[in-house]
Order: C-alpha cells, then structure tokens, then sequence
C-alpha cells in the first residue's frame, strides 16, 4: 500500500532523473569541443620563456611553413637536425630527424623510411604531432632554429639554462 509520503517522494525523484536527463542530453548534443587554432595570416612562431612568457623570438608562419631545429646530443656530442612543417591546427608535425650515428637514447625505427646519405642517418616519414617544444636551452647545445630556410635564432642568442617553449599560433 502506497501512501501519500511515499508518492510525493517518487514523483520528486522522476522530475530530478526527468532534469537529470535532459541535462545530460543538452551535454551530449549542444557541447562542442573548443575549436583549435587555424594558421592564418595572423599566426606566428614564439619562442618564449617557459615560465614568465616573455617572448624573446616571433616570426610569421602559416600552415605549410617548414621549421628546422638543430642540437647537439649532449651525451654522444653529435648534431641532431630536426625537420617539422605547420599543419592548419598550428601544431608542429615533426616530418624527419637526421643525426651522423646511433648512440644514447637514439631510436633505431623512427618513421617509416630510414636511409644513410653523405653520412648521416636519414629517418622520414615520422609524422609526429606536438603542440608545442619545450627545452633547457643551452648556448652550446642548441645550435639553429630557422623557419622556412631563414634563421630565426641560434642558441647563444637565447637564455642559457632558460626553459623556453617554442609554440605557433595566433598573436596574443
């Protein structure tokens, strides 16, 4: 036997999972994602202090443009060239890595072509996605970041023992 305590409690409980419902409908179908950056006229390459964000480096770039980034390994002393290209999202895909010899932490299948020319390991096809580089800087291991075959900072122009993060995107 039902009483009235009991009813009302019930019809409380089907109006909240009723709200409770429509809710989390309106969740599911109404939210969209934040939409990512889009590489436009008004996007640009930083390179700036991980911490304050004090740019110390920008330069335009847009979906397409080609970033270079060299260092020497600090454990084998050998130079590592790093190739990435802007996709339309502003993130840096990195497309090939080259180095004179394996050693320390080296991988020995990156990507999906691996050849050897004019002395140095060749590794393409890697596609690798990232939002942004984050780095100890150092005047001796970081040599050139250029974007588009022009040199956009060498490693003694920047903070030494900075963290910097080099990121694209649009201007703040």
């Amino acid at each position: 036997m039902r009483t009235k305590k009991t009813g009302e409690r019930g019809r409380r409980f089907c109006a909240l999972l009723t709200i409770s419902l429509m809710l989390v409908t309106c969740a599911v179908f109404c939210w969209q994602p934040p939409r990512p950056a889009r590489a436009t006229d008004g996007t640009f390459l930083r390179i700036s202090d991980w911490k304050s964000g004090h740019v110390y480096v920008e330069a335009k770039a847009q979906a397409g443009s080609r970033l270079f980034f060299g260092w020497i390994h600090s454990q084998d002393k050998i130079p590592w060239n790093e190739y990435y290209h802007v996709n339309e999202n502003c993130w840096l895909i990195l497309d090939a890595i080259t180095f004179p010899a394996f050693g320390a932490g080296i991988p020995e299948n990156k990507g999906r072509v691996c050849y050897v020319k004019d002395g140095l390991i060749h590794m393409e096809g890697i596609g690798q996605p990232f939002k942004e580089l984050v780095w100890l800087n150092s005047h001796t291991a970081t040599r050139d970041i250029m974007l588009d075959g022009v040199l956009v900072a060498k490693g003694s122009d920047l903070p030494h023992h900075a963290r910097l993060r080099l990121a694209v995107g649009p201007r703040n």
